[in-house]
């Protein structure tokens, strides 16, 4: 189920990217689906959890080729595709990769390594997709501002799936002891 709602995710992402406007907080600038993407950090850390390293890597191309394929069916421009898979990839390998060598509790873990992959596929994306660098959706004033937002929102969404992570795990040890 875990690795359903982690593909599932990333492709909904995608879908609710390409369907609605991006949110606009002050300065902020925060496409819709970068309140999934945080989530998907999250789904892929426990995915890891119960599958491994090693297989998880087979979701995360998976994920991949699912992602890139909505992006093209959506009509997304080839730069655009191209700036997702490769954020894509740097973001859910550094998530991995730190998830895996953090010696802390899962709470922890997912909070920081998700917020490093946060980070990776906020600035890749940003600069390579939106900038003038890219597809020229963005002006080059507005980067610092899309690139925050989404670093922002997806910070909270880690921090919320950390504590709920906590939370959850907490009341199943509490349960133990008491039994």
């Amino acid at each position: 189920m875990r690795i359903l709602f982690y593909l599932i995710s990333i492709v909904t992402a995608n879908v609710v990217t390409a369907a609605f406007a991006p949110l606009h907080l002050g300065m902020f600038i925060i496409p819709m689906g970068t309140l999934l993407i945080g989530a998907t950090f999250i789904l892929r850390d426990l995915v890891q959890n119960k599958y491994g390293r090693a297989k998880t890597y087979l979701f995360i191309i998976t994920a991949l080729a699912l992602s890139a394929l909505v992006s093209f069916i959506l009509g997304d421009t080839l730069l655009i595709v191209v700036a997702s898979t490769l954020s894509f990839v740097v973001s859910e390998t550094a998530d991995t990769e730190i998830y895996t060598r953090l010696k802390l509790p899962m709470a922890w873990r997912v909070f920081y390594s998700g917020i490093v992959g946060g980070f990776f596929d906020s600035v890749i994306f940003v600069i390579i997709g939106l900038s003038p660098l890219g597809a020229n959706i963005l002006p080059w004033e507005a980067v610092p501002a899309a690139i925050l937002g989404q670093i922002i929102v997806k910070t909270i969404i880690q921090m919320f799936g950390a504590l709920i992570w906590n939370q959850v795990h907490g009341m199943k040890v509490k349960r133990l002891i008491t039994e």
